[in-house]
């Protein structure tokens, strides 16, 4: 995976999005959620290296320094790639203590160049093994699932394809809306089809994609706002950007559909957001607290109540409504793998055509 060098946005910390958050997290913990690392040591300033957003995390944090007086955190936000770009080019004296992303992939290549020091988080010892190292050296923190929304002012609930490769019919041309090569979800999501279904057809489905003019976005949250006006009919994105159309004041008469479950189809592809502690770690006490602080009930029950992703904890509820992701047939796949298929799958995309 290529990264280049990173830039950085400010801290706000979103307090009134934490007082209604905490007040309606209603949440059954799990016993094997307790947690209790090591102690930090006084007065530690803990610097968040974080490919989600500021709004998302900024609830955490204040959490987090609540239940932590002694501890402040700074949290330097960008793009998943540059952010390991960073971690990587400050190897010999590490800025960053904990490093948060929205693509797991991303994690698994760090750790392969030792960037990223073990630790076992307690209270993880139920996340599937799929999601997070053997080593310890990362752990998983929420997973979302790859989807197409629908505009059902547009598209009848029985005409949205059920597979993925169903968007390359020609029916759908000028209709269909998803992320540019950039994105990372979309990578993983090429990545997972390139290992299951093979370059020749990945490469086919790609070139269907440009020959019907599918229209690529700078974000997922721009494909969302096309589908919900109207713009476009069909769109490719993570769960959680129809989940948050859907409760838009206006433009949300939106559909979705979870592909790819028929019995000889692949499944839905998941991908997850991932937690680590970057080796060497100025203030490694205060990082395990931190990471440790992810796992509990309570803090998962903001990331499923804020942006409707799956949490990876038993006993944590997901918004009403959701699919249980226990009930959906998955995308059955190596990710030591498929972190070493997403450059390939980058050059894939970016020769189909995929801006």
């Amino acid at each position: 995976m290529s990264f280049t060098k990173t830039r950085w946005t400010g801290l706000g910390l979103a307090t009134w999005l934490l007082v209604v958050l905490l007040t309606g997290c209603g949440t059954t913990a799990n016993p094997t959620t307790n947690i209790t690392p090591a102690a930090a040591t006084s007065n530690d300033t803990l610097v968040v290296y974080s490919g989600r957003s500021e709004a998302l995390l900024n609830p955490v944090i204040a959490a987090f320094e609540k239940a932590n007086p002694t501890i402040k955190v700074q949290l330097k936000a960008g793009k998943n790639n540059e952010l390991a770009a960073a971690i990587l080019e400050e190897q010999a004296n590490p800025q960053a203590d904990v490093f948060i992303t929205t693509d797991m992939l991303t994690t698994i290549n760090l750790a392969t160049q030792q960037a990223l020091m073990p630790y076992q988080i307690p209270g993880t010892d139920a996340i599937p093994s799929e999601y997070k190292a053997a080593d310890a050296t990362w752990t998983s923190v929420t997973a979302r699932a790859r989807v197409i929304m629908y505009n059902r002012d547009l598209v009848q609930a029985d005409e949205v394809p059920t597979t993925i490769q169903g968007l390359t019919d020609p029916k759908w041309k000028g209709k269909i809306a998803a992320a540019n090569s950039s994105n990372g979800s979309f990578q993983a999501q090429v990545a997972v089809m390139k290992q299951l279904l093979g370059d020749t057809q990945t490469t086919a489905w790609l070139a269907g994609l440009i020959a019907n003019e599918a229209q690529f976005f700078g974000s997922h949250s721009d494909v969302r706002k096309a589908i919900g006006s109207g713009e476009f009919a069909l769109g490719l994105v993570n769960h959680y950007y129809y989940e948050l159309q859907a409760r838009e004041d206006s433009d949300n008469n939106v559909g979705v559909v979870y592909p790819d479950q028929g019995v000889n189809e692949m499944g839905v592809v998941i991908n997850t957001t991932a937690v680590g502690i970057i080796n060497n770690a100025p203030h490694p006490k205060a990082a395990e607290l931190f990471s440790a602080f992810l796992f509990l009930p309570t803090t998962q029950a903001l990331f499923a109540e804020l942006n409707y992703e799956y949490p990876l904890i038993p006993g944590v509820a997901t918004v009403p409504g959701l699919t249980p992701l226990e009930n959906l047939k998955k995308a059955q796949i190596d990710m030591l793998a498929l972190a070493e298929n997403v450059p390939d799958a980058v050059k894939m995309m970016q020769s189909a055509g995929i801006p």
